[in-house]
């Protein structure tokens, strides 16, 4: 299901129970309501693989973490910094207030609540949030194909790199050529490529079957997958299905030095961040095993497990 047409999120922060409990009930037949009794737990919700899509964030708390600090830790992480923050507050001072919005807060409900109050700002910042939300997305997507594009590659990349360090789990990339698509383009024409290139990165996106799973065009007849909590076995099974499957479209390539229709190579490799290593490494890895691919004859896939060092 699209994102977009999703419940929206509101996290709830605050270490007193009853808080939570007017809150929650306020907004449950409107929203997904989470919540969290600690600065920790919070952070921890916020950077998982399904934030919220907006905090309401007491200040006061027990602790290391007042709610100033999460709002710091919030707003200095690119995966959450853009989650809009409302403070709950029992203190009507200007001078925290004007504290709260330099750190990026959005807004703030005072204690005792006015629930209508609370709603409508909820609600007005939760529009705002989906509005941005929607741009955002039309900004991550290629203009041609209508998958994420490098840019959200990128990010992507970026996100899952740091989520696979902090528990210690694989990460796999796969990247993906077509097959001499040069002499494609000079054989039938840049209209032919271009449907030749969305016909592809419809399939690939179809060969993914986890919504984690971000398959991108990276550049001109080259894509990229991203597998989340995948090891080299995982990612080697994913690649091989779509080769096959592009070699089921059956699509015309009569220049071809690979076989009479389009074909793809792929090459893939994993690694559990570590903080010795980059996201370049495993980048540099998968491009490895691609040439190696093209230069054994290519519609193939060759895996490396950088863990190893193994080259499959």
């Amino acid at each position: 299901m699209d994102k977009m047409s999703l419940k929206q999120t509101i996290l709830i922060v605050d270490d007193v129970p009853m808080n939570i409990k007017i809150l929650g009930d306020a907004l449950r037949s409107n929203y997904t309501v989470r919540f969290a009794t600690n600065g920790e737990k919070a952070l921890k919700i916020a950077m998982s693989s399904s934030p919220p899509d907006l905090i309401l964030l007491d200040i006061m708390m027990p602790g290391m973490m007042d709610g100033y600090a999460v709002c710091r830790a919030l707003k200095a992480d690119k995966q959450t910094q853009n989650i809009p923050i409302i403070f709950i507050t029992a203190m009507s001072q200007e001078e925290d207030e004007t504290k709260g919005l330099e750190l990026g807060a959005v807004d703030y409900i005072i204690k005792p609540f006015s629930l209508p109050i609370v709603k409508v700002r909820v609600k007005t910042h939760l529009e705002l949030k989906r509005h941005r939300d929607m741009l955002e997305h039309l900004s991550m997507l290629d203009g041609l194909t209508g998958i994420p594009n490098r840019r959200r590659f990128d990010e992507c990349l970026e996100m899952e790199w740091k989520r696979a360090e902090r528990e210690a789990s694989y990460l796999s990339l796969i990247m993906i050529d077509i097959d001499h698509f040069k002499a494609f383009n000079d054989n039938y024409g840049h209209q032919a490529g271009d449907d030749c290139l969305k016909m592809v990165a419809t399939t690939l996106v179809n060969s993914v079957k986890r919504a984690a799973d971000c398959v991108a065009r990276y550049g001109g007849e080259e894509f990229a997958c991203i597998l989340p909590v995948t090891d080299i076995q995982g990612a080697a099974q994913v690649g091989e299905s779509m080769r096959q499957d592009i070699e089921l479209l059956r699509i015309d390539h009569a220049s071809s030095e690979v076989a009479n229709h389009v074909t793809i190579s792929l090459g893939a490799a994993s690694i559990i961040p570590v903080r010795d290593k980059s996201r370049l490494s495993l980048l540099e890895a998968a491009d490895q095993c691609l040439y190696q691919a093209k230069e054994e004859g290519r519609n193939q896939i060759k895996s490396l497990d950088l863990n190893i060092d193994l080259i499959l």
